[in-house]
């Protein structure tokens, strides 16, 4: 496999479809004992056409958070009845499109949002699904930059603001309140933080009833983290205990369709970053490997202080042997993949690997520096 990455130009991505289908295999599997559990892709993590072909035809439904993101999915053939659309900024145009399209649902962030899409609505003569966007107030202990269920964040409406948001919506002629929809961050490797969403639902389903109000939906959002430690150890994150979780502490009312948005879980291990050694710089006390790729292909070292798993590709022996601060070419001090990596020793024009790479990569890259977009290449082409 080295010999056939190594005649393709750097830096570029590569996708593992076998590892795909069997992440999707996966979903699929755990997900069959309970016929009321439904699947969006979130389409944020990577919008590549041929793996939202592959997503969309193993069944999933697709979490869109932009127009462009609705006629994606779309044209990657799921079906319109199978989308749901967030997002705290829709735009007119965006939502007349998801509204001529057909959708499953609107997440509702806000009450001038619902009054946007009701006179939209109108205007097309149609009426909008719509579920309300709930901030449970729950930590998912994960990175600040990516948790969105707190009362701090910009998403959703307040726990408290529920019930009123719902029976305002019945007041409306052009939209029809069909669920609830809950997101409390991302990367989450830990079962407890959706354990306590479940409560946070509970408690507020009793709350709704007792002012008489039910929903036929309700949405958990995704959050499901993978190993980017070890992602050849554990190329499929646990989606067995996920969904459990869901299935033994949220008490869904006789009917209630479950809807989940996963997109990191599904993705990431499938994807890797690929770029070549263009120097070996000795400084003082540390030892530089520049590479070609930099936060224009991957951004989230640079956004996040992430770590993305790291090999040499073209290295015979795989001990590692020299620690290098890995950094790109991009002309800004915070292009860092990683310090004091550890690996063999390595050379200019040796390939380097960064590892769980297909979620928030591709999909993120930019043309800083006017440097060309990463181009993808799939195991079964190659």
């Amino acid at each position: 496999m080295h010999n056939k990455l190594n005649r393709i130009p750097t830096p570029f991505y590569y996708y593992d479809v076998d590892c795909l289908q069997q992440t999707l295999q996966a979903i699929n599997r755990h997900v069959a004992p309970h016929p009321n559990f439904h699947v969006h892709y979130a389409i944020k993590a990577n919008a590549n056409p041929r793996l939202l072909r592959l997503i969309s035809q193993a069944g999933l439904g697709a979490d869109c958070v932009s127009g462009g993101e609705v006629a994606a999915a779309i044209a990657g053939g799921f079906e319109p009845s199978r989308i749901v659309f967030a997002g705290v900024g829709k735009s007119d145009n965006e939502i007349r499109l998801a509204l001529q399209a057909g959708i499953h649902s609107f997440n509702v962030e806000s009450l001038p949002e619902l009054e946007v899409i009701d006179e939209l609505a109108a205007e097309l003569h149609t009426t909008a699904p719509v579920a309300f966007r709930i901030n449970p107030n729950v930590d998912p202990h994960t990175h600040a930059k990516i948790t969105t269920g707190l009362n701090e964040n910009k998403f959703g409406l307040p726990f408290e603001q529920a019930a009123d948001a719902l029976l305002r919506a019945q007041e409306l002629s052009h939209v029809e309140p069909v669920g609830l929809h809950f997101h409390i961050g991302s990367q989450i490797t830990e079962t407890e933080p959706f354990r306590q969403l479940c409560l946070r639902i509970n408690e507020l389903q009793a709350l709704l009833e007792a002012r008489g109000i039910r929903v036929a939906n309700i949405n958990v959002g995704g959050g499901l983290g993978v190993d980017y430690d070890d992602p050849i150890g554990h190329p499929i994150p646990d989606f067995e205990a996920y969904f459990d979780t869901f299935a033994q502490h949220l008490q869904l009312r006789d009917g209630q369709q479950l809807h989940f948005e996963l997109g990191r879980s599904v993705v990431a291990q499938c994807g890797t970053l690929v770029a070549r050694t263009l120097y070996v710089k000795e400084g003082v006390a540390r030892k530089f490997l520049i590479v070609d790729a930099g936060f224009t292909d991957l951004i989230r070292p640079a956004m996040y202080g992430s770590h993305h798993f790291t090999q040499n590709l073209s290295a015979e022996q795989q001990t590692p042997a020299e620690r290098y601060d890995v950094v790109g070419p991009i002309c800004e001090s915070s292009d860092v993949f990683s310090r004091d990596e550890l690996l063999p020793v390595t050379h200019r024009g040796d390939l380097i690997a960064f590892r769980s790479a297909g979620a928030y990569g591709e999909v993120m890259a930019s043309q800083y520096n006017l440097r060309p977009l990463p181009k993808a290449y799939y195991s079964d082409e190659l």
